[in-house]
This record gives structure tokens, sequence and C-alpha cells, in this order.
């Protein structure tokens, strides 16, 4: 929308991204479908460096809980960005130019940190980010962002610098795999009994996953192009799982791993540490039968951000439970794969709706469904 030329490269899967005309677009002509999206406030910091402002219209997101932008915010003015909040949207401009500044996040939020680093690589100066989110994802951006010139390192503790440099390259690089897609189709095929290849799953991005996977009673086996996911046979096993950033147990991977608790013989608990509403989808689970109750105490694991604050973080799934067809209207992204998920191993016909919202983190799931054997039709 800001005059990037995006074309289909020659490999199926690669997308060409000419940046050439990007001053042609005016600022007010960001996404229109920003309301469904939080991804253009990452546009802010490369847009002040090439434009000198941006605009940003009200963002969107799953409702999972408290995810204010205020970080980001905050990031952009110690940068040097004069913020402009208005009943529409933001509006920012860089008056002076961008210069590196010393960032400390009170929270390691990922997006955040991609906010520093697409903004601190083109400020003049260097920029120290303390309490940095080290997902997988961030190391992938800081190798595309090193290949176009970036000079950046990674301490311990959290710690990222970055020198600013006064020009970018293109490049070619091959994007790291989605771990939560991958997760969710190896639970997927845990709670129906099934065997599904995840093809580019690596092993070592995976890791925390494929511990609790195992220990739920899931068998995998890694190969050079992707990992084989599948029930091996037997009882599901209870697990106590609590959500962290990386290197813990995402809490992408939380919703779709509870259908195949429901399965297991025992009582398992998940304790959310990260969203402070991701439980929406479980009122849905409970009508289909499983037994699962919430609280809002910090269980099975160390108290949390949220122990304190009467939100209903921790759940509770007793098992195993026979789930049946239901009417569901889809909450939220993972919330919805995961009502997918229920809907195929519950007896009887289930109808889902609004299942357009998944579609954002799974690409052709429609497709890979049947081709997997998923029996639906599809209405509207």
């Amino acid at each position: 929308m800001h005059g990037v030329k995006v074309t289909d490269g020659p490999e199926p899967g690669e997308l060409l991204l000419d940046p050439v005309d990007v001053e042609s677009a005016h600022f007010a002509a960001i996404d229109a479908h920003a309301g469904s999206s939080r991804i253009p406030i990452l546009f802010c910091g490369p847009l002040l460096h090439r434009l000198g402002e941006a605009f940003i219209p009200d963002l969107g997101g799953c409702r999972i809980g408290d995810r204010p932008i205020d970080y980001h915010l905050e990031v952009l003015r110690k940068f040097g960005a004069v913020v402009d909040k208005q009943p529409n949207g933001i509006r920012m401009s860089a008056p002076n130019g961008l210069h590196g500044a010393k960032v400390s996040l009170p929270y390691p939020s990922v997006g955040a940190t991609e906010q520093v680093l697409l903004t601190a690589v083109r400020a003049e100066g260097i920029t120290e980010l303390k309490g940095a989110a080290i997902e997988p994802e961030i190391m992938d951006l800081i190798n595309i962002l090193q290949k176009m010139g970036a000079i950046i390192t990674v301490d311990t503790d959290r710690i990222i610098r970055i020198e600013g440099v006064e020009r970018l390259e293109g490049f070619n690089h091959r994007a790291l795999f989605d771990r939560n897609e991958a997760a969710s189709w190896a639970a997927a095929a845990l709670a129906t009994d099934g065997d599904i290849f995840v093809g580019g799953a690596r092993q070592s991005e995976m890791l925390t996953f494929l511990n609790v996977f195992r220990k739920v009673g899931g068998a995998f086996e890694i190969h050079d192009d992707g990992i084989r996911f599948y029930h091996p046979g037997g009882d599901l096993k209870p697990v106590v799982i609590e959500t962290d950033v990386h290197p813990g147990f995402m809490t992408d991977w939380q919703q779709p791993l509870v259908i195949a608790l429901t399965h297991a013989h025992g009582v398992s608990i998940v304790h959310e540490t990260v969203y402070e509403q991701r439980f929406g989808f479980v009122d849905a689970l409970v009508e289909m039968g499983a037994t699962i109750q919430i609280h809002r105490e910090c269980l099975g694991g160390h108290p949390c951000r949220f122990g304190q604050r009467n939100f209903n973080h921790s759940a509770v799934i007793a098992g195993p439970t026979k789930l049946h067809g239901a009417d569901i209207e889809v909450p939220d992204l993972r919330g919805g794969f995961s009502h997918l998920i229920a809907a195929l191993t519950a007896e009887g016909t289930s109808t889902v709706s609004n299942v357009g919202i998944i579609s954002r983190g799974y690409e052709n799931f429609i497709t890979k469904l049947r081709l997997l054997g998923a029996d639906f039709d599809l209405e509207g």
C-alpha cells in the first residue's frame, strides 16, 4: 500500500519485493485492512526513516487479552518520533530524524523487539535493547537484517545491540517455518489418532514442544525435510504445562494441545502466563462434553504476573472424555483451529462458523484438511 511492488517469484512460495517507488505513496494510504491485523504497527520505524511520517489506523487482532501497543509507541518516542494519538489512529513524524537509544522492555515482547530492530538498523548511532525477546523468529529477522547490511549483536541476558547504518540492501532468504502451525498439526494428529508429516519443520526450533508431545504420549520422527507426528497407540497421559516466552512452551501451542488432553487419562493443568484471556475457546469444548475448569489462581507452576489480578488464566482438564458435536463460533485464530480439531474428534456433526479467521494463521488449511481425510462441507 506504500508503493512496494510485490510479485510472485519463479518458485512456489517465493515473493519478489521492489521498494523503489515507495515514496510515491502518501502515509494516509496505509493498509486499509489494518483493523483485522496488528502488523501495521511494525511499519512505523521503516516508514519514518523512508518518508519521515507514518499513519497507523486502529489495530485489530485476536481477542485473547490485553495487547497494548504502548511498548511500541514508547520505543518510537525514544528513537525521536513524535507520536500523536487521534480518534481514528496514530500519526507519527520524525522532524529531526531517528537516533539510537537505550531501550528496556518490561516484558520480552516479540512485537516490541521487532519494532526496535526495524527502527534501530537505520537510526543514527547505537541502540541497546534490554529485556529482548529471543524467539527463533527474532533470530530469523536478525539474520535477514544482517544480510541487508545491518550490524547486530546478541548478548546474554536478552540484550541486543544495533549499530545504525546509512543504507540497507536487498536480500535472498528462506523464511523460518511456522512453529505454531507445525505444533497445531501435531496436536491434531494426537487428538485424532492420526499421522501427519509437517514439511519444513525442524527439531531445534520445536525442542520444547517435542518434549511435551512425547510426555503426553505422542511419537515423532525427525527427517531432514520435516517432522512426522503420530499417535503410536495406547493411552495418552496427563501433563502440567506452563506457557512462557522462548525457550519456554509457547502460548500458541497450548490451545490445540488442550484438545488432545481431553483424551488423556488423568488430570492435566495448563497455566497461561503470556495472555490473560486465552481460555475463551474452552466454553465451546465444555458444551461438547469436555471436563475443563478455569481458575484465577496460578496452578501447576510459579506465580505469574496475572496471579493477583483476577484473571482466569489456569485450566484443569480431566479426561478422558468423549466429545459430541455442537454449534461453534470461532473466537480467535488458535482457538478456532482447536475447535476444528475438537469437531473432528467428536461423535456426530458439528457446525463451525466464522472459520475465515483461521486462514490468518493457517495457509490453505481447508485443502490440507481434505488431503488429511477430514470429512466436512463448506457453506456460504
